[in-house]
């Protein structure tokens, strides 16, 4: 039987929009970085071994210059983006305390553990990146790569704890409610809840497909324009084959996430495809929009549901029917999401075949302008698949902050002034949003001149690290 927990006051539907609000623009905004974050470091570091490689074993050096020029500017905007990235997830851990006390007051014991070794994680990535960044010419190419591993694994293990603690929020696990009070707290069992592996494998390939499309995009753009040197060539290729590599395996992931969720949040599923009423044999929608109870202009593809979620074309699936309305998420909203985030996601595994099919043929890059058109605009398709992805994890979940203990209202700060907060928050992320473009973008066109220990090899047309020789 499910126990509710209820707030002795309660905010105003206003605070609590702003509340929820403000906590999706910071979880918004902060996840791109944090995704970068988790997949940068491996492309650094993968550029970084290609050029030690073929340098200790007699290979092109026009090339090992090539990935060594692409290591060192990558390393910088990932030093910038993992600035940013601190200050926005400083940002969202005081939202949860200041915004959220009904839930962190009564469950903080529970899912504490995981927010507590991911500090652990970012204050290894921050040390190490720092003797990353610093000590490319006061350690041996050896010991320098060496020094690098410890971000990619502290950058993946941040992001599997902190995902830990959203996945009990959708499978709280690891206390006992007696007499609405926590009890017989286990955090480890908190933390290795049912919902655990699916969503944090799901998370950390997504944020390595996030950065590899993103970056890819970047020199797809300079492909269309006419950069086509080996310096811009394997500044594309390395991180798209990532990608590339990677989607197919999303995929398969993501539908191991799915079967999940219709097993143990059917009401989620019922929103994420429409279904208002149980049943048998249930079509797959494509499209529609939620009209009177009735998903309306959707293409319908028989029995595909039960399929997917069964295997089993006769498979019964529930729908919204099976909750109290109150208890319903916003179809409108979790269905076009969950559709934005599947068509995304196969847009980009198309653009991976399409790849392939190339390489398989020629060994070569494909030599279509629409090909780089559709890669200038990867980092987009994925980015917004995160997103929407996000979208239908936390608002499928709805109206639960704690799925079937705790309502999102209830745990919401009931004192005044939290619109205010709003506002001062939106400020925030403009200026950081444009700061950090000004500064990427200064970085990739026109740095300024650097110091000695972070001089740049010799580029791939033979120029210095200086600022001619960067642009």
């Amino acid at each position: 039987m499910t126990v509710t927990l209820a707030a002795t006051t309660a905010a105003t539907p206003f605070d609590l929009q702003a509340a929820r609000t403000q906590m999706a623009v910071s979880l918004g905004w902060h996840i791109i970085v944090a995704c970068l974050g988790v997949g940068f470091p491996l492309l650094v570091l993968i550029a970084e071994w290609r050029s030690l490689r073929l340098r200790q074993r007699g290979g092109d050096q026009e090339t090992s210059q090539a990935y060594a020029l692409l290591a060192r500017r990558w390393a910088r905007a990932l030093g910038v983006l993992f600035a940013v990235g601190a200050v926005s997830g400083t940002i969202l851990s005081f939202e949860m305390g200041i915004l959220w006390p009904g839930m962190m007051g009564t469950f903080g014991e529970v899912i504490g553990l995981p927010f507590a070794i991911e500090g652990f994680a970012f204050f290894i990535e921050a040390i190490f990146l720092g003797i990353y960044l610093y000590a490319w010419d006061r350690l041996s190419p050896r010991q320098h790569l060496l020094t690098g591993i410890p971000i990619v694994i502290a950058g993946v293990a941040g992001a599997f704890f902190v995902v830990c603690a959203n996945a009990w929020m959708n499978q709280p696990r690891g206390f006992d409610l007696v007499n609405g009070k926590v009890t017989n707290v286990d955090p480890w069992a908190a933390m290795f809840n049912p919902a655990t592996p699916p969503q944090t494998t799901h998370m950390i390939l997504a944020a390595l497909m996030v950065s590899g499309f993103s970056v890819a995009s970047v020199y797809a753009v300079a492909w269309l324009r006419g950069r086509r040197d080996r310096y811009h060539r394997l500044g594309f290729l390395l991180p798209f084959v990532m990608a590339a590599v990677i989607t197919p395996v999303q995929i398969g992931v993501g539908d191991w996430a799915a079967h999940f969720v219709a097993h143990n949040q059917p009401t989620k599923l019922a929103a994420m495809e429409g279904l208002f009423h149980t049943a048998r044999g249930v079509p797959l929608h494509l499209g529609g929009i939620a009209v009177d109870g009735q998903l309306r202009y959707a293409i319908e593809i028989p029995f595909g549901l039960s399929l997917l979620a069964r295997w089993n074309p006769h498979a019964e699936i529930k729908g919204l029917n099976e909750v109290p309305p109150d208890q319903r998420p916003q179809v409108n909203v979790v269905h076009p999401s969950f559709q934005v985030m599947v068509a995304a996601g196969l847009a980009l595994l198309g653009l991976g075949a399409w790849f392939a099919l190339a390489w398989w043929r020629r060994r070569d890059l494909p030599r279509s302008r629409w090909f780089y058109r559709a890669a200038s605009l990867a980092g987009v398709a994925a980015v917004t698949a995160l997103e929407a992805g996000w979208v239908t994890t936390e608002v499928g979940r709805q109206p639960w902050i704690v799925f079937g203990i705790m309502r999102t209202r209830d745990a919401v700060s009931s004192a005044p002034g939290l619109r205010a907060g709003l506002f001062a928050l939106l400020a925030v992320y403009t200026v950081m949003t444009v700061a950090t473009v000004y500064v990427l973008r200064r970085l990739a066109r026109a740095p300024l001149p650097v110091a000695p220990q972070e001089r740049e090899p010799v580029g791939a047309a033979g120029t210095t690290g200086t600022r001619e020789g960067l642009r």
